[in-house]
């Protein structure tokens, strides 16, 4: 089959081939043909070496398609159901999982390191994050598909594998954004799209997207932003507010400049949400006074900071209720052949999601 692999980490290119195999088929595990696959900039970021990953890897991690097997053991899947890949798979057995915080199970960490591809019949290969999307098919664990309706287009329900339902999640799962709320959000990708949507869906009253590419700003605007800014009219903005700053920011570019630009864009009792995925040497730096003083919430949020099911099934709830844009942050549909063509785009600040199409 086909799939695109970054032979060793740093490379800024895939290599497109069609000698790849997905192996690893066996009891509790399924194999899934890929419909389509949306580019993420954690996908980039794992190339470039700052999120860990083995290589050689298929990337790809926003991912839909159709079950084309199962093994002994499944339940719950049959050949032909519709799903999304989950790349944190919760076990349901872990400290973690059993408080209904299954985003930060411990026993997807250990799966990581198992390759699921061979390339050219001898060399091993990993998926990211034990998925691997931007291949015609896959062989993942059961409990790293999620079931969706059949009317959910696979385009759409790629996007709700990751980037919506971390931006989601962190307004309603992580932050709880409340009604009459005053919410930033740092960074227009479709990370912080999703969290502009949760934050209308929500009732925020003012939301304030801020990008340093004018043409995310403008994008922002249709999705429920009142006001985009500039980065360096952030703090400007903020002191304007009646309480000096944002009931809420959230942080969707993944860096210590962009948390710290955050937390002094807050106000005093705010939060700050980190939804970026950063570097493990990118410090941000506070002082225990103003820690103190200003009693800032700092609040993280992995993969919309719940129970990733649950997420997964309000997005299609709201999607279905047409209060949440899924269609609309598709900028791009390419064929998996042009993969690195997306790639340019989203490192341009061309693409809000471009999705891979298989077919």
């Amino acid at each position: 089959m086909r799939a695109a692999i970054l032979q060793q980490t740093g490379q800024d290119t895939l290599d497109v081939r069609d000698d790849v195999e997905a192996v690893g088929f066996g009891p509790g595990r399924v194999r899934i043909r890929v419909r389509a696959a949306s580019l993420c900039h954690s996908d980039l970021s794992a190339m470039a070496g700052i999120l860990p990953q083995p290589a050689p890897f298929v990337p790809g991690h926003e991912g839909a398609g159709d079950v084309v097997e199962v093994g002994p053991g499944v339940t719950g899947l049959a050949p032909g159901d519709r799903v999304v890949l989950c790349w944190m798979p919760p076990c349901g057995h872990c400290p973690a999982c059993r408080a209904g915080r299954t985003h930060l199970c411990t026993a997807s960490i250990r799966r990581l390191t198992t390759p699921t591809f061979r390339i050219g019949g001898d060399t091993d290969a990993y998926g990211f994050y034990s998925t691997g999307a931007f291949a015609e098919e896959l062989v993942v664990a059961a409990d790293a598909v999620i079931p969706v309706p059949a009317d959910l287009p696979h385009e759409l329900a790629a996007l709700i594998g990751c980037g919506v339902t971390t931006g989601l999640g962190a307004v309603v799962n992580t932050a709880r954004v409340e009604a009459g709320s005053t919410v930033a959000v740092i960074g227009a990708g479709g990370v912080g799209i999703a969290a502009v949507q949760g934050a209308r869906i929500s009732g925020a009253t003012r939301i304030t997207v801020v990008d340093p590419v004018a043409s995310r700003r403008e994008r922002a605007l249709g999705f429920g932003a009142t006001d985009a800014i500039a980065p360096e009219q952030l703090k400007h903005a903020a002191r304007e507010l009646p309480a000096g700053g944002y009931d809420h920011v959230f942080e969707a570019v993944g860096r210590a400049a962009t948390v710290r630009a955050g937390y002094d864009a807050a106000r005093r009792g705010g939060a700050v949400v980190v939804i970026g995925a950063g570097a493990q040497d990118d410090k941000v730096a506070f002082s225990m006074g103003e820690l103190f003083f200003n009693e800032k919430r700092l609040l993280p949020s992995m993969y919309g900071g719940g129970d990733v099911r649950r997420t997964v099934g309000l997005a299609i709830d709201l999607w279905r209720a047409g209060r949440l844009d899924l269609a609309g942050m598709i900028t791009h549909r390419l064929p998996l052949a042009r993969v690195n063509e997306a790639i340019a785009q989203m490192r341009a600040g061309e693409a809000l999601r471009t999705v891979l199409l298989t077919d």
